[in-house]
């Protein structure tokens, strides 16, 4: 039988499967602050035959609640850095990363882009990692003239702020989140009756991108007959996670769609539920299972296997610049290719993206780059294809569930007619420890 799903609330997703080539790595700062020269304004334009570096400003988490995503985004950010370098860089001039460190704090991250393009005056600004940081980080950038270029805030709440709908600056390579368990939701309603699940908890850590997917989620299931025994948003704080993931396993459901923002709030869920010997059929988490070795070493590979995530990309994408960027990462910091973390392909499209942009319109000009990338055109990068709606969203990024299977293995499992797919693993096995 074949399933017709239109169940979207955004967009419409198409999946492509593109190649490219740019690069990897810069020296960058890891913490604290680091200036940027510049011999023009950054909001405006720099002469093509100008040989200063291209200053480019980020501020992430490198310590905090977010410092896992952020380490890993200021590697993406790196790498990318390093190939354009390497290149020669763009219209021939070297690129310079300039990094501050806004400690997982939405009030930090605000000092730190003000500071970044008010005093070190940079051409270009970079995303923070999380929505939660990237809307008023966005804000500065607009009272500011600057383009907004991210890869870790999908949350609607980002593209509906009142800089965005006035000044247009803000622009996602990555997946929007409101739809990004909708593939898992299309699964269990493909299966017969009599094999789907009847009951489910919906826990969710406060957080503009970890709740509205599961909100959805929730409201299509329902309407399958999944009955909810517990739904309830509870604070992004460690010491909460415990409490709420023992009253979701009293309740015992077959599914758990848990909205998460990081690696620590899934790693709590497991071990309470570990704890109280119950073990879910199926478990999807909207973040933190993603991010490679960062989350089996926190979790161990036993007991990351059946976990499921969304996201539009994973390490064995059959995408030639991505196979690059892995190749690359894990030479420059080890490990495997499993192991590399989605956030680090995020990070490095957003380069890509700024890259192609300047290269098209032949200037660092914020104004010409926040015009053309409105324009319609379609970028690759290595999460795939890249086309902005009027708000900033990725009208044409991928759409994939992943899941931890055997032999420490992170694969592609729905849609389950996509290119790549293998069979979920159902039900999740039980702990291993």
């Amino acid at each position: 039988m074949r399933f017709t799903f239109p169940w979207f609330s955004r967009n419409v997703i198409t999946m492509s499967a593109v190649a490219l080539s740019v690069g990897v790595l810069a020296a960058c700062s890891s913490s604290g602050s680091s200036s940027s020269s510049s011999s023009s304004t950054a909001a405006g334009s720099t002469s093509p035959a100008s040989k200063t570096p291209i200053s480019i400003g980020a501020s992430l988490s490198l310590t905090g609640d977010f410092s896992t995503d952020g380490v890993a985004f200021q590697k993406g950010y790196q790498l990318w850095a390093k190939d354009v370098n390497a290149a020669g860089g763009i219209l021939g001039r070297q690129v310079k990363l300039t990094v501050l460190n806004d400690a997982s704090s939405p009030n930090q991250v605000v000092t730190n882009y003000q500071t970044l393009i008010n005093s070190d005056h940079v051409d270009l600004t970079f995303g923070p990692f999380s929505s939660l940081l990237t809307g008023p980080a966005s804000a500065v950038a607009a009272r500011n003239g600057y383009a907004f270029v991210e890869g870790a805030g999908g949350a609607p709440s980002v593209f509906d702020t009142p800089q965005n709908q006035a000044d247009h600056n803000v622009f996602d390579v990555s997946l929007p989140a409101a739809d990004n368990l909708m593939p898992f939701v299309n699964y269990i309603a493909s299966l017969p009756a009599s094999q789907r699940p009847k009951t489910a908890a919906y826990p969710m850590a406060q957080d503009p991108f970890a709740d509205p997917p599961v909100q959805l989620a929730q409201t299509k299931l329902q309407a399958l007959g999944v009955r909810t025994v517990y739904s309830n948003v509870f604070p992004a704080e460690p010491s909460a996670y415990t409490p709420q993931a023992d009253q979701v396993a009293t309740h015992a459901p077959d599914v758990v769609v848990l909205g998460s923002t990081d690696v620590p709030t899934v790693a709590a869920f497991m071990k309470a539920f570990e704890t109280n010997h119950y073990t879910p059929k199926w478990f999807v988490a909207d973040s933190g299972p993603d991010q490679g070795a960062a989350f089996t070493s926190a979790v161990g590979a036993g007991n990351a296997t059946g976990i499921m995530v969304p996201n539009a990309w994973y390490p064995s994408y059959a995408n030639t610049a991505s196979q690059k960027m892995v190749s690359e990462y894990v030479a420059q910091y080890g490990g495997s290719a499993a192991g590399v973390n989605a956030d680090v392909a995020e990070a490095y499209a957003v380069g890509q993206v700024v890259q192609q942009a300047i290269t098209a319109t032949g200037a660092v000009d914020n104004a010409k780059i926040i015009s053309y990338l409105h324009s319609g055109v379609t970028l690759q990068t290595v999460q795939g294809p890249v086309k902005f709606n009027s708000s900033g969203e990725n009208t044409v990024a991928q759409k994939f569930i992943f899941q931890w299977q055997k032999a420490d293995s992170f694969v592609q499992v729905l849609p389950s007619t996509a290119t790549g797919s293998v069979a979920v693993l159902n039900p999740k096995p039980s702990w291993s420890s």
